[in-house]
Parts: C-alpha cells; structure tokens; sequence
C-alpha cells in the first residue's frame, strides 16, 4: 500500500490520491482487528452497538451502499445487505475475525472494480438521494472510514489496555 506521506504522492491526478488516502484507511480498519481474541473484538464498552468486529462489519455495509448499491442500483437485498446502517453493526454468531475481514476485503476489491476506469466526473446513478459524482462518493468513503479509524482506536486502546490491568 502506498504511503499518503510520500513524494511520489504528492505528484498524482486528485482521483488517484483520494484512491491511495481511502486504502490506507481500509488498511487501518482491517488491521483493528490484529492480536485480538475473538471475545475482545466482540467487546461492547460503550453504550451503542459498537465493537470492533462490528466496525469492520459495518465498514463492509458501507463498502457494498457506496459501490454496490449507489454505482450499479441494485437494492440492498439484491446485495445481500442489512437495511440501515444501524443493523450493519450487529453480530451473529458465526461472525468470526477471520470471516469479517474476509468479507471485508471481498467488498473491498468489489469497491475496486466498481471505480475501476472512472473518474471524480462519472456519476454512480443507482443512491436513493439520485445520482451522484463519483467524487463525492470518494469523499463520503473516506470520511466514512477515518470516523470509524478513530472509533477503532480508541476501542482498541481500551481493549490492549485493558489486557495490561489483567493479573498474570
């Protein structure tokens, strides 16, 4: 993954940069999860739904509403996706680590192909508010993504130092 902080950066076409800046987040997200138990990626210590493991799972809802839903017009149960966001959060049993990341990095390269030859000035036609500049969609997406790094932060700082304050 290209570093954001390189020279080489600084030099690339708007499009290409926000590609690079919204990887290195995905990149960030995805990696929340790393060293963790399956019970600490589960765990809910603030009052909303939000854990780890649903960060990633919401950040896979968002990857399929933004590239799925708004570039083709499918529906979100022709996508195979929850209704709202709220209920992206939610785990089921079976929501692994490992599963998550997976069909996290599965929607991800499907965001890929969707934004594969198109540019900030095409339009994805399918959003429920009418159609939207792909430049738009970039921005909303990441700062969909940096909100939700922050949040992965600071769960997991929680979490590793909760981990610490355990006696040996």
């Amino acid at each position: 993954m290209p570093n954001p902080d390189s020279q080489d950066i600084y030099q690339l076409d708007y499009d290409s940069m926000a590609k690079v800046f919204i990887d290195q987040h995905r990149q960030m997200l995805m990696t929340c999860l790393d060293g963790l138990t399956e019970e600490e990626a589960r765990a809910n210590l603030v009052e909303s739904k939000t854990t780890l493991l649903g960060l990633v799972k919401h950040a896979t809802f968002v990857e399929r509403v933004w590239f799925g839903e708004a570039a083709t017009g499918k529906s979100r149960s022709e996508l195979g996706i929850v209704a709202n966001p709220d209920r992206s959060f939610v785990l089921k049993a079976s929501d692994t680590i490992e599963s998550v990341q997976r069909d996290y990095a599965q929607a991800v390269e499907e965001s890929r192909q969707a934004l594969n030859g198109k540019t900030g000035d095409d339009v994805f036609p399918g959003n429920r508010r009418g159609p939207l500049p792909v430049r738009w969609v970039t921005l909303h997406m990441l700062r969909e993504l940096a909100q939700h790094c922050g949040h992965a932060d600071i769960l997991r700082e929680q979490i590793l130092t909760a981990r610490k304050q355990q006696p040996a």
